[in-house]
């Protein structure tokens, strides 16, 4: 959208430390390059065919996100955001419309307000609905639009799909499907009801009644609360200081926990983990986390940043090349649900935990920030081939040089 001048050449973005291929454009995969490929495998080829390489831009793909979510809520009543790139739209009962005109109508306003492209799947259930969504997708005739209502019998559509991309069986599930003779999402439609529950508990029986038409899983208006929050990455360089081990778990204890103040949640423990690189066997290796239960149920970065680092210490061994970190937040909690005393205060904990919240939201992520997880963060993962922030940085914003005919 930004770089009118890679349309139609091929693309390719990078995952976290520019280690993996996580996306290609249609232009990427006709010249065969495969999803999860290592970068440093096929770099060369990259280059003599002219591939474009992005490191992953989360910054700017949050922003975009934003706004093509903001104009579905803006033109559909019932909107639920399942995902970075995917939301589910539930119709007014009883209204009667052309549903690939209107599908067509969202698309278009979709494009014009945000220049995203978008695909549309039309269908009486959510599983259905994704599978709508992937035949708009992968098929140009239908204009990323696709109505499954307006198929009558939807199972010469069902047959083409491998059960394995039906939502909710994922690989292990597959090859036990397959085992029994079910290869397609037409054969798992008419799988036995007993024997889908004994193998797929109860969660693979609604997809199976989904398939069928049968609406199992409702629209949700907001975002179930999360159990566990983990935050982790890929150290952009072996670590092996102390210090800069700290660095990094209180920048990620300081991201979760603002995860964990947008649920309104608190958490009762913590674990931090440390591990060196699995891949360079020639290395002294190295794996292991802790658990941290909190003296009390907490979403304060503070406090959760002293009982992480203490944790750290037990789990630090020098001589090791340390490639990742993380911390997870567990026991998670209604804030609601927290017994207080009549000395506590959290009171005023939760009032500054609320300005740094504030302040991070209206200026960025990290504007203000616990001393301790560094300023330098050389440790951090790389980035070599980033994209502009077009959409939130002003000195990054996009220039636009036009003259009239004549002057």
């Amino acid at each position: 959208m930004f770089r009118p001048d890679l349309w139609e050449k091929p693309i390719v973005v990078l995952s976290n430390n520019d280690g993996n291929i996580i996306a290609r454009s249609n232009e990427a995969k006709a010249l065969g390059i495969k999803m999860g490929e290592p970068y440093f495998k096929i770099e060369s080829f990259l280059k003599k065919n002219r591939v474009k390489v992005f490191s992953s831009n989360y910054t700017l793909y949050g922003d975009m996100s934003h706004r093509v979510m903001s104009v579905l809520q803006h033109l559909e009543p019932e909107v639920e955001i399942y995902s970075i790139d995917e939301a589910f739209i539930s119709l007014p009962a009883g209204k009667t419309f052309d549903l690939t005109e209107h599908g067509h109508n969202i698309r278009n306003m979709v494009r014009q307000w945000t220049g995203i492209p978008v695909s549309i799947g039309f269908a009486p259930t959510k599983t259905l609905a994704k599978l709508a969504n992937r035949v708009a997708k992968k098929n140009p005739q239908y204009q990323g639009v696709f109505d499954l209502t307006a198929q009558g019998d939807a199972d010469e559509i069902l047959a083409r799909i491998e059960v394995g991309d039906v939502w909710g069986i994922g690989r292990q599930y597959s090859k036990k499907l397959n085992s029994r003779g079910i290869f397609s999402a037409r054969d798992l439609k008419y799988a036995n009801d007993t024997w889908i529950r004994k193998q797929l508990t109860v969660m693979g029986l609604r997809t199976v009644w989904e398939l069928r038409g049968i609406p199992c899983i409702p629209i949700e208006d907001a975002p179930a609360a999360k159990k566990g929050i983990i935050t982790s990455k890929s150290f952009g360089r072996p670590v092996t200081s102390l210090a800069e081990l700290q660095e990094a778990v209180a920048t990620y204890v300081s991201r979760a926990a603002e995860k964990l103040r947008s649920q309104q949640s608190i958490a009762n423990s913590l674990h931090v983990f440390l591990a060196t690189n699995v891949f360079k066997p020639e290395k002294p290796q190295y794996s292991k986390s802790i658990m941290v239960t909190l003296p009390e149920p907490t979403a304060s970065t503070s406090v959760l940043i002293k009982h992480a680092l203490k944790g750290l210490k037990e789990l630090y061994r020098p001589g090791y090349d340390f490639q990742k970190a993380g911390v997870m937040l567990a026991e998670i909690i209604p804030a609601s649900c927290r017994q207080r005393s009549l000395f506590d205060p959290i009171k005023s904990d939760k009032d500054l935990m609320n300005a740094l919240d504030r302040i991070n939201r209206k200026w960025g992520a990290n504007t203000v920030r616990y001393a301790v997880s560094g300023f330098k963060k050389s440790w951090t993962f790389r980035r070599d081939h980033l994209s502009r922030a077009y959409t939130t940085r002003w000195d990054q914003l996009p220039v636009v040089k036009a003259s009239l005919p004549g002057i």
